[in-house]
C-alpha cells in the first residue's frame, strides 16, 4: 500500500496509520470471518462512540472472528486515495474492506448517509446491494437510525435491529458454520438470518404503495420469515460483555476519557425522544459492576476522568451508591466522574459535591419548552421552580454559567410558548442574583440553545408535520428579537439541514433514490457545517423525483401505515397514538416508576421493579 507516500499529503495522518496500543491483531490463518466495524464519520467522531467499542470487543471476543475498524477519510485524504488507487482499508491490517466477509456499518444519525455510500464507493465495493455477488462483504446496518432502515434498504443487505452484542456474534457465528459445512450461499444466509430475530433483511420483503404515494403494505417473500422484526435487547448488563481496555488514539478525539454505559432506556417518556421509547425497557447496571468495569479500564487505560452514560444519569436508581463506592478510591487517584445527562428535578447540593465535573464546570438543563403548558404537552415533567431551584444551587456552588436546551416548532407550540424561552433565560439571571451565597463579583452568563423539532419514528409525536423553514426561521429570529438581557445568549439550529433530517427519519425507500443522488453530487459530511449544502439536497429531491414536504412536513394519519412498521420495538403503537392524542390536550403522564402506562416493553423481558412482566 502507498501510504506511507500519501500521509504527509493529509491534515491528520494519525487518523489514518492504526498501530494504536489496545488495538486488536489476530492471525489471519486462523481467522474463520473477518468483520470490518465502518463508523461513517470522522476517526475523532468513532473513536468516542461506545457503541462501536463493545461491539468490537464483543466480536473480537470469539476466537475465529477478527473485527477491525473502519472511519470515513477527510476529503483530503479520500481525494489522494482515488487518486493513488488506495480503497478504502482497515486500521488492524490495512487490508482493503472489500476483502473482508462482513462490512458493518453502525448508523448513529441521519446526515451521515451520503458517507455510507461514499465510504461503498471508496471499498470498490458496488453502492446497490443487487449489484453484489459472492465476491463482496455482507453489508450489515446497525445503530439507532436502523429502527426506520427504509431510506438506505436498496444498499443493505441486513440490518441488525437492536442491540447487537448477542446477535452479531450469533449473525457470524451462522456464517461460519455455512462456510463449514458447504452449505453457504448470500441468498441462503441471507434467508436463514431473517429468521432469527432482530434481523432485516429488506430484499426479503415486498413494498407496495397506494395511488397517493402512502404505503400499502409490506409482504415477506417467504412464509418462514416473521411479518415484523422484533428488535434484540440485552437483558442482564451485568453479564453482557463489556470491553476491559480501549483503543488508545494517537491524536486528541471528541472524548479522551472512560466511558461507562450505567443502564439503557428510559423512565420518562418524553413525547418527542426517540432513545427514551427505543431503548425500552430500562436495565440497570448494579453499582459493584459498574465500578469494577470503571476500575479494570482505568488500570488498563490510565485515562483521568470517567463519563457515567445514561439517558438521564440522576435517574439511576442507585446513584447514591455507585457515587459512594466510585470516590472510595477515584478521589485518591484524582480520577474526575462526569455526569452528562442531569435532570433539573432530581439535581441536588449533595450530588454536585460529589461529582468532580459538576464543581469544575458550568451546567446544562433541558426544559426544552418555555411554558409549563407545552412542558405538559411534550411530558417533559419538569417545573419551572425545579429550575430554577437546581440554577440557584449551581450558583451557590459557585458556578457562573448554565446552558439551557429548547426545541422550536413542536407540536401545539404558539409564540407565547417560543416567549416564555426569553421569560424563563431572565428568570435564570434574576436567580443567579438572588442567590445569597454566589461568588460575588461575577456575572451570570445564561446560553439558551435551541434546536428545531425534528419528528421521530416510535414516538407519539412520529405523526406530526415538521414546521416549514420559513416557520422554524420566523420563529427563531422572533426569539432572538425577544432576547435583550445581556447576561443571555442564544444560538439555533440550522432550519434547513433540520428539514432534511426530518425528511430522511420519516422517510421510505423511495428515498434511496435520493441518497443515490446525492452521492452522484459529491455529498459528504453532510453533518459538517462546511459541507452541508441545501441546494445539493434540493437538487437530490428534484434530480430523484421526490417532494420532500411529502415526508418533512406532512402531518401523517394515524390509519396509515408507517415505513418503520415492519419494525417491533416492544412499545405498542397504541401507546404512542394514546401519547400523541394526549399531547394534545396537555396532559402529562407519569414516569415508570411512579406509575406503569402498559408501553408494552416488558413484554421483551429485562424488566425492573417498577415495570412488573406481564403476559402479552
Amino acid at each position: 500500500m502507498k501510504l506511507d507516500a500519501i500521509l504527509k499529503n493529509v491534515l491528520k495522518p494519525g487518523r489514518y496509520t492504526g498501530g494504536e496500543y489496545g488495538q486488536v491483531i489476530k492471525n489471519k490463518d486462523k481467522i474463520s470471518a473477518r468483520f470490518a466495524f465502518c463508523f461513517p464519520d470522522t476517526y475523532e467522531i468513532g473513536m468516542s462512540n461506545l457503541g462501536m467499542k463493545v461491539l468490537y470487543n464483543a466480536l473480537n471476543m470469539m476466537p475465529d472472528v477478527w473485527c477491525e475498524r473502519v472511519y470515513a477519510p477527510w476529503p483530503d485524504m479520500e481525494e489522494q486515495m482515488r487518486k493513488n488507487g488506495i480503497p478504502l482499508y482497515a486500521l488492524e491490517s490495512l487490508d482493503p474492506v472489500k476483502d473482508f466477509d462482513f462490512m458493518g456499518i453502525t448508523l448513529q444519525y441521519e446526515l451521515c448517509y451520503t458517507n455510507v455510500l461514499n465510504m461503498l464507493s471508496l471499498s470498490d465495493i458496488p453502492v446497490y446491494s443487487f449489484e453484489r455477488d459472492e465476491r463482496f462483504p455482507i453489508i450489515v446496518g446497525g445503530g439507532p437510525c436502523t429502527y426506520n432502515a427504509e431510506p438506505l434498504c436498496d444498499f443493505f443487505d441486513v440490518f441488525s435491529i437492536g442491540e447487537g452484542e448477542e446477535s452479531l456474534t450469533e449473525m457470524t457465528s451462522l456464517y461460519i458454520s455455512m462456510k463449514k459445512d458447504g452449505s453457504y450461499t448470500k441468498s441462503k444466509f441471507l434467508h436463514r438470518l431473517a429468521k432469527i430475530p432482530g434481523f432485516y433483511v429488506p430484499s426479503l420483503y415486498n413494498v407496495k404503495y397506494n395511488a397517493d404515494g402512502t404505503i400499502k403494505s409490506y409482504t415477506p417473500i417467504y412464509d418462514d420469515i416473521p411479518e415484523k422484526i422484533q428488535k434484540r435487547i440485552i437483558n442482564d448488563l451485568d453479564s453482557a460483555p463489556y470491553p476491559d481496555k480501549f483503543v488508545m488514539p494517537y491524536i486528541e478525539t471528541v472524548h479522551n476519557r472512560i466511558t461507562e454505559e450505567v443502564y439503557r432506556g428510559c423512565i420518562r417518556g418524553c413525547r418527542f425522544c426517540q432513545a427514551g421509547i427505543i431503548y425500552r425497557p430500562v436495565r440497570e447496571k448494579s453499582p459493584e459492576k459498574v465500578n469494577e468495569q470503571i476500575k479494570c479500564l482505568y488500570e488498563n487505560t490510565g485515562y483521568d476522568e470517567v463519563s457515567l452514560l445514561s439517558l438521564s444519569i440522576s435517574d439511576y436508581s442507585r446513584l447514591s451508591k455507585l457515587t459512594e463506592i466510585l470516590l472510595e478510591w477515584t478521589d485518591n487517584e484524582k480520577v474526575s466522574l462526569s455526569l452528562p445527562s442531569l435532570r433539573a428535578d432530581t439535581f441536588s447540593k449533595e450530588l454536585m459535591d460529589r461529582i468532580s465535573s459538576i464543581r469544575q464546570s458550568g451546567l446544562t438543563f433541558a426544559p426544552e419548552a418555555g411554558t409549563p403548558r407545552l412542558r405538559d404537552a411534550i411530558n417533559k415533567n419538569v417545573t419551572e421552580e425545579e429550575i430554577l431551584h437546581a440554577c440557584s444551587l449551581a450558583f451557590g456552588g459557585g458556578k457562573a454559567n448554565v446552558k439551557l436546551y429548547f426545541m422550536i416548532g413542536l407540536p401545539t407550540e404558539t409564540y407565547d410558548d417560543i416567549s416564555g424561552i426569553n421569560d424563563m433565560g431572565t428568570k435564570v439571571v434574576e436567580q443567579y442574583y438572588k442567590t445569597e451565597n454566589r461568588v460575588k463579583g461575577r456575572h451570570p452568563s445564561v446560553t439558551l440553545s435551541c434546536a428545531c423539532f425534528i419528528p421521530k419514528p416510535f414516538t407519539p409525536f412520529q405523526w406530526c408535520g415538521q414546521n416549514t423553514i420559513e416557520q422554524l426561521t420566523q420563529k427563531q429570529n422572533f426569539l432572538s428579537e425577544k432576547i435583550t438581557d445581556k447576561h443571555l445568549r442564544f444560538n439555533y439550529h440550522d432550519a434547513k439541514a433540520s428539514r432534511i433530517e426530518a425528511a430522511l427519519a420519516r422517510g421510505d425507500r423511495k428515498l434511496s433514490a435520493v441518497l443515490y443522488e446525492g452521492f452522484k453530487l459529491g455529498m459528504r459530511f453532510d453533518s459538517w457545517d462546511e459541507f452541508f449544502s441545501y441546494e445539493k439536497w434540493e437538487k437530490a429531491f428534484k434530480n430523484a423525483g421526490i417532494d420532500m414536504s411529502f415526508y418533512a412536513n406532512r402531518t401523517f394519519s394515524t390509519d396509515e401505515i408507517l415505513p418503520w412498521d415492519i419494525i417491533d420495538i416492544g412499545v405498542t403503537k397504541d401507546f404512542l397514538l394514546r401519547e400523541y392524542k394526549k399531547s394534545l390536550d396537555s396532559v402529562p403522564t407519569p414516569n415508570c416508576r411512579e406509575k406503569c402506562s402498559g408501553c408494552g416493553a416488558n413484554r421483551l423481558g429485562g424488566v425492573t421493579a417498577w415495570c412488573p412482566k406481564v403476559s402479552e
